[in-house]
């Protein structure tokens, strides 16, 4: 499980054993260490972010503010996607 980064309690994560080939590229959040029913955030060709789902529950407002600081590292999250799963789809 790669850590991308932190923000404050929470974690931004691939898990390692997504499918074959790999889903578009995404992250998940949750707070704390990861877990199952994490929030899940797709990355766009452009570099924003779609929420997938917020199991996680993270509230409304530190959501977007999670979501906004993905965005401004976007560049960070696919470097690293590529580097670890060594190729790249885009959801959209």
């Amino acid at each position: 499980m790669p850590q991308v980064f932190r923000i404050g309690s929470y974690w931004v994560f691939f898990w390692s054993n997504e499918s074959a080939p790999p889903e578009p590229i995404h992250v998940h959040v949750c707070q704390g260490a990861p877990r199952p029913n994490a929030t899940k955030i797709w990355i766009t060709r452009v570099g924003k972010c779609y929420l997938c789902n917020n199991n996680s529950r993270i509230p409304a407002p530190t959501l977007r503010n999670i979501m906004q600081i993905i965005e401004a590292r976007s560049a960070e999250v696919i470097e690293k996607w590529l580097a670890h799963f060594g190729e790249i789809h885009y959801f959209c």
